[in-house]
């Protein structure tokens, strides 16, 4: 492994990093100035780069800048004892990997460093897998048989109907199978150059054109054949001849034109509208389709016999929630084409945040995960893409297979009678005293895999409905007011459980009278989590920040903020 660079014109600094990584075992190259940074470069790269801000002779900033423009994954940590917002911003917007305020932990600092050289190393190993990016990806055996089965049709002319959700990659298999046919693009010859061109490429999507449209769109019309038609124009059969013609969502075709299509299908043979001359096709179609067509015949939407036509070779399209194990290849892979297409620096994932993604049920499939990494490139606030960072939306939903409850209703089952501002601030003091096993069941800062029901522990005790749910709004603004940045799992429903603890105790309160509930409780909610917290990751409170959703920062101004300073 390469040597981590520390850059700091403190030789303190330089000394007490340089000692506490080489206890583990890390190689260490320190140096008081940018300029012998730059330097070095020329001969050989660090792993991670540990910059201060401000130095004699140039600022961190200025050196992030020079580095990222020679080597964009570098991981570069900086350090500043000005621990003001232009600096973050600035350091952000640069790519830095993460930014530490001084004065830090030593050990709080050797673990960010372990962690930009872990995720240094997963990099590089990612890097290598997407120099040739194929057109498609899937490593699922759903996905294996697709690709199996586009082999297959390889050498054939067939129509083909595919099925799928809306967002699972429709066109793009329609975009393979032309490609790979004796129709596309043939095979290159010695020159580089292909033998011969291929036939085109043609894809109209028959829910989004109008009625009174689609016929001319699909045949043509010759001029005069209505008003507004000035000059004959082609129609998609036309100009897809001798290629492909993709139907997408044949299944809202009107009825009235499916008799035209079997016709076409049937004999090759069509009339542009109001044309008098019959013309011929040679076009391969390839039909798609979200919704069930057996059912659409059952109904009389759907003509039968087009049915039969179209469905010569079936391949249907698994949805993403059915091959959860291709979500942390396809992320990777998106945020890798969004950043291109912006022209910035690719955002990098955590394990935890990719966890949180395999348990989402994905309603939009592959385009909403797409449009998810293109909102992360966006609005992510560092290059490392935490859970917390991920969308409001996706934080909000519960994991796969469990409703995603708002938290106010669960407890407005359990607590009828309690004020709501008491009832929020009482259920953090019950949330507290269940955090011990709901942490221990947490394991890590991710969710359980894909299919797995994420019950915490406390959950399935005794008289607690088994069920999981997730704080989201309205209720989430209260919690995030008591320092909460990420979403707290909370019982659907509890008789006889902690929650009528935290009914009795919020009711007592309340009508005593006593001064400040909100805060008191408040007070006793985060000390009893944070402490919870950091007795179950043994006093590593970047793990404990993690466990709970929070950000580093934030437990630390808590534990001044309650005196839980050891």
């Amino acid at each position: 492994m390469k040597p981590i660079w520390v850059v700091d014109d403190d030789q303190s600094i330089r000394f007490v990093l340089e000692k506490a990584l080489a206890r583990e075992q890390f190689t260490v190259r320190a140096f008081s100035n940018p300029r012998d940074v730059l330097a070095a470069l020329h001969d050989e790269q660090p792993q991670v780069l540990v910059s201060d801000i401000r130095m004699p002779g140039g600022t961190g900033i200025e050196l992030l800048a020079q580095v990222k423009q020679r080597f964009p994954a570098l991981p570069v940590i900086i350090m500043t004892a000005y621990s003001d917002l232009d600096s973050a911003v600035s350091a952000f917007q640069g790519g830095a990997f993460e930014y530490l305020p001084k004065p830090f932990d030593v050990t709080k600092a050797v673990d960010l460093i372990r962690r930009a050289v872990d995720e240094s190393l997963r990099e590089a190993v990612r890097d290598t897998g997407l120099v040739q990016m194929p057109e498609m990806l899937g490593q699922a055996p759903a996905m294996q048989d697709v690709f199996r089965a586009i082999g297959r049709l390889s050498q054939s002319n067939v129509t083909v109907l595919i099925t799928g959700e809306s967002g699972s990659g429709k066109e793009l298999v329609a975009h393979a199978l032309h490609k790979h046919s004796p129709r596309g693009e043939q095979p290159k010859g010695a020159d580089g150059s292909p033998r011969s061109a291929g036939g085109p490429f043609v894809a109209i999507n028959t829910a989004a054109i109008p009625k009174d449209l689609l016929e001319s769109e699909l045949f043509g019309h010759e001029r005069g054949a209505f008003t507004g038609a000035q000059t004959t124009r082609r129609g998609r059969f036309e100009q897809a001849d001798g290629g492909t013609l993709f139907l997408d969502e044949i299944g809202d075709m009107p009825f009235d034109l499916q008799t035209r299509l079997l016709r076409v299908l049937s004999d090759g043979q069509f009339y542009r509208v109001g044309g008098h001359q019959p013309l011929k096709s040679n076009v391969r179609v390839i039909a798609a389709t979200h919704q069930n067509l057996e059912e659409r015949v059952r109904q009389g939407a759907f003509r039968e016999d087009l049915f039969h036509r179209l469905n010569v070779i079936r391949l249907r399209l698994p949805a993403l929630r059915e091959r959860r194990e291709d979500i942390p290849m396809l992320t990777r892979f998106f945020l890798q084409k969004s950043a291109k297409e912006l022209g910035v620096d690719a955002k990098r994932i955590t394990d935890g945040a990719l966890a949180r993604l395999a348990v989402f049920d994905f309603p939009g499939n592959v385009r909403q995960l797409e449009n998810i990494c293109h909102w992360l490139t966006v609005m992510a606030p560092a290059q490392v893409v935490e859970a917390k960072d991920l969308p409001p939306e996706l934080l909000a939903a519960g994991p796969a297979g469990a409703g995603a409850v708002p938290v106010a209703a669960g407890m407005a089952a359990a607590m009828p009678m309690a004020p709501a501002n008491g009832a929020m601030a009482a259920a953090g003091t019950a949330l507290a005293a269940a955090a011990p096993a709901a942490l221990h069941a947490a394991g890590s800062p991710g969710l359980p895999t894909a299919g797995a029901a994420a019950v915490p522990a406390w959950a399935a005790a005794p008289g607690v409905a088994a069920t999981g749910a997730v704080l989201a709004s309205p209720a989430v603004e209260p919690l995030r007011a008591m320092g909460a940045e990420g979403t707290v799992p909370a019982p659907v429903a509890a008789s006889g459980s902690w929650l009528q603890d935290l009914e009795r105790e919020a009711r007592r309160r309340l009508e005593s009278g006593e001064p400040d509930v909100w805060e008191a409780l408040t007070a006793q909610f985060e000390g009893r989590l944070i402490h919870t917290a950091l007795d179950v990751t043994r006093g590593r409170r970047i793990e404990a920040a993690q466990k709970l959703g929070i950000g580093r920062n934030t437990i630390t101004r808590k534990i001044q903020e309650l005196g839980l300073e050891d």
